[in-house]
């Protein structure tokens, strides 16, 4: 049986929107959970099944809607951005949100090293400045553009963020192409328009977006992560993984969503130790900015019979995110998983 279609839940570029996995949960490509039986999967098939329907029912309406409610540490800070409202900001090219209605941005959770800021606000030109180390606020002004093809990429990525089903993802097909024609060494443009394509399940078009984008930009970590993602969904995993290795070394090893694909590719494959070490490195590059993927690792733990990590993976979850669409499963699976570590058995 195929493994649950759960991607990288995240909230950056690359990993599904809410409507990308509302699409994949309720039509097209629906996911479906895997049950194994036996000593290779270590789960009780029932409880692995309850576990999966739930965060199917539950990831498509809320998960997105979660963000890491932990404090700051000593190792970490919080950094307020000023910028024009609605501007989209990424950290070292993870997407870390959207400024408010007056242009502000409070991001939790920074380590205190120099780091790299991209901000883009549509009918404005994206502006990219370095975040010093120890620096709590940063103040970035945008430009205004006439770029017509700067001006259709945004709408491009505007619509494909927003689409809820096939028409509104063609929508975004087109607009990506009229910047294309606009200005056709345009990576980005190619690789959003290779996601799309890939959630209309256009496997070969969305390769050959791809292999133009990296044409144009030969060293192109996230180009090469959705060229992952894109032979995963093709059933291709041997190339999966050669493209997500690829993508971690163009990074210099600083690219979560290749090691998400990376691990979920070896998990299936029953290399539950490998895959926990890329679950574990994304996780410390996200600065526990994705909760869900403690709930992955916890299944990957799980399906290791290793109880007492499971355990702890789903408690980080509810740390972070208490109130948070997995949390009223996890707290259950959290009270069997202490019965079976201390070998109670339930009998019905």
């Amino acid at each position: 049986m195929p493994s649950l279609k759960v991607e990288c839940l995240a909230g950056w570029e690359g990993w599904f929107t809410p409507a990308e996995f509302h699409r994949k949960a309720s039509g097209g490509k629906p996911p479906v959970p895997t049950c194994e039986s036996g000593a290779t999967s270590g789960v009780r098939p029932s409880r692995f099944r309850l576990l999966v329907l739930v965060a199917l029912l539950l990831f498509a309406n809320a998960v997105f809607a979660q963000r890491p409610l932990s404090t700051d540490g000593p190792s970490s800070r919080t950094l307020t951005i000023t910028s024009e409202p609605n501007a989209i900001v990424w950290i070292d090219e993870i997407r870390r949100g959207v400024t408010d209605d007056s242009g502000k941005l409070t991001v939790k959770n920074v380590s205190p090293a120099r780091h790299s800021m991209r901000v883009r606000a549509n009918g404005f030109k994206e502006s990219t400045v370095p975040i010093l180390p120890g620096k709590r606020s940063a103040n970035v002004k945008l430009v205004r553009t006439t770029d017509a093809a700067e001006l259709a990429f945004q709408e491009a990525e505007t619509l494909r963020e927003k689409a809820k089903d096939d028409e509104a993802q063609q929508r975004a097909v087109e607009a990506y192409r009229r910047a294309l024609k606009l200005r056709p060494s345009f990576p980005a443009a190619r690789v959003g328009l290779a996601r799309v394509l890939l959630e209309l399940n256009q496997y070969r078009e969305a390769l050959a977006e791809i292999d133009a984008a990296r044409r144009a930009r030969p060293i192109y970590p996230e180009a090469s992560a959705v060229e992952g993602r894109i032979n995963r969904e093709a059933a291709f995993d041997e190339e999966a993984i050669k493209s997500f290795r690829r993508s971690i070394r163009e990074a210099h090893g600083f690219q979560p969503e290749a090691h998400v694909g990376l691990a979920r590719l070896l998990e299936e494959k029953g290399q539950f130790h490998e895959a926990i070490a890329e679950y574990r490195k994304a996780l410390d590059q996200l600065m526990d900015s994705e909760p869900v993927i403690y709930q992955l690792l916890g299944a990957a733990y799980e399906r290791q019979q290793k109880y007492k990590d499971a355990i702890a993976a789903y408690e980080k979850y509810l740390a972070l995110a208490p109130n948070g669409s997995l949390a009223p499963a996890l707290r259950s699976m959290i009270e069997q998983l202490k019965r079976d570590d201390a070998g109670v058995e339930i009998i019905p």
